[in-house]
């Protein structure tokens, strides 16, 4: 009779009661960000429109949201991993969410009272950025200290079925609420994060990482040198980096629904939905089922797949081939993110989580909002259709470069 123990199980991740506080917080705040987040989109490109501006120049508009997003995580993200590796992580949450309560009353304001400009829209994206660039380092550390190791793969798949849901009840219930009222998406998202700020207060566990020895900088340094001497997770990040830069279409739906589809607010939503729907179904699949081999195969496989449905994305004029789309290509980006996450927090010690989670933030911010900038820029010149379809095509070469340069990355196999 073998004395091996039987595989962790959801059951099992369940009965953790700070990780069910932390998963329920995560939701919450997640839905909360993701509303903000398409009412944000939606009135940049609106607001432009409205003062006669062309297609591609609102397109622009829309995407200096994600640059600007992105500055201050640029600035902050190596001292936030260090904070992270040093001080209580849920205490970080905390502060984040209580400053995420500023930007979404500000918005609230401004539409309730006639004052709601592009350049506050940006301004208020500053402070936002800013709180993101602390938040998610702390975020992505605390995860693993709630959990057995045994349980770090399903609790991962977990916390992506969390953002998944998020994304897509979020630009859902965003369409919605813009097409009664845009205060009415920022007072939700405002009650989402005091509630998300509610649960992550509710932790009793240890929190607070291990003091580790050494200045603010030679942290900094340590957590640098450990992503770039570390083949699997630089590869891993990297391709994440340079694949959604070139293959991003977010902050082109708006372009999309109003211009190109003519599908309105309602459709707006739906659009923003169907990536998450796609990824959902994986995330759901892989909290029950882990990958078990060939791990890094199919990260790649899933990164391809991602830039082919980008590709028909752009070159579909029908709303339900665009929705299906969009949901392969969340479908594929979800198993390539589940194996890059998954791999990253596996290798990295846990006095290291906070700095390698806030580098790997930061590539993976600067692949969001900078890919989101990208596409804006190109859109201003080309147009918001031949922005994705050239970026889909470049995102499918990356794709086959990464693999050759990343060979430990191409052939990593069990996600143990």
């Amino acid at each position: 009779m073998s004395d091996t123990p039987p595989p962790a199980s959801a059951r099992d991740l369940l009965r953790q009661r700070d990780y069910v506080l932390f998963w329920v917080s995560r939701s919450l705040g997640s839905l909360g960000v993701q509303i903000q987040s398409v009412a944000m989109g939606w009135q940049v490109y609106d607001l432009s429109r409205q003062q006669h501006l062309s297609i591609n120049q609102a397109s622009f508009n829309v995407s200096l949201i994600g640059l600007i997003t992105f500055t201050p995580l640029f600035f902050l993200a190596l001292p936030a991993g260090m904070s992270a590796d040093r001080y209580d992580r849920r205490r970080i949450m905390q502060f984040c969410y209580f400053t995420e309560l500023s930007p979404s009353a500000i918005l609230s304001a401004a539409e309730l009272f006639h004052f709601a400009s592009v350049p506050l829209l940006l301004g208020v994206a500053v402070i936002f950025g800013a709180s993101r660039a602390f938040f998610a380092p702390a975020l992505t550390a605390l995860g693993p200290m709630l959990v057995p190791r045994e349980l770090l793969p399903r609790a991962i798949a977990w916390n992506s079925l969390a953002g998944q849901f998020a994304s897509i009840a979020g630009p859902a219930a965003a369409g919605v609420l813009i097409a009664l009222s845009p205060a009415a998406a920022f007072e939700g998202a405002f009650g989402l994060y005091l509630a998300a700020l509610i649960g992550i207060s509710q932790i009793r566990g240890q929190t607070r990482p291990q003091a580790q020895p050494g200045s603010r900088l030679t942290l900094v340094k340590e957590g640098l040198a450990y992503v770039w001497s570390n083949r699997i997770v630089f590869g891993a990040i990297s391709l994440d980096l340079a694949a959604v830069i070139l293959g991003g279409a977010t902050a082109l739906l708006p372009a999309f629904a109003r211009d190109v589809l003519k599908i309105g607010p309602e459709g707006f939503g739906l659009l923003r939905s169907a990536p998450a729907a796609g990824a959902a179904l994986v995330a759901l699949y892989l909290s029950a089922r882990p990958i078990r081999s060939a791990a890094g195969l199919k990260m790649f496989i899933g990164v391809a797949t991602y830039a082919l449905a980008t590709v028909v994305f752009g070159v579909s004029r029908t709303l339900w081939l665009s929705v299906g789309a969009l949901a392969m290509l969340g479908a594929a980006d979800m198993m390539s993110v589940f194996v890059r996450q998954t791999l990253v927090q596996l290798v990295t010690p846990d006095p290291m989580r906070g700095r390698v989670a806030a580098v790997s933030t930061l590539f993976v911010s600067a692949s969001n909002e900078l890919g989101e900038f990208r596409g804006g820029l190109v859109a201003r010149f080309l147009g918001p259709v031949n922005a994705v379809v050239y970026g889909g095509l470049g995102a499918l070469i990356v794709t086959g470069v990464w693999a050759r340069l990343f060979p430990a990355l191409r052939t990593a196999d069990r996600l143990a």
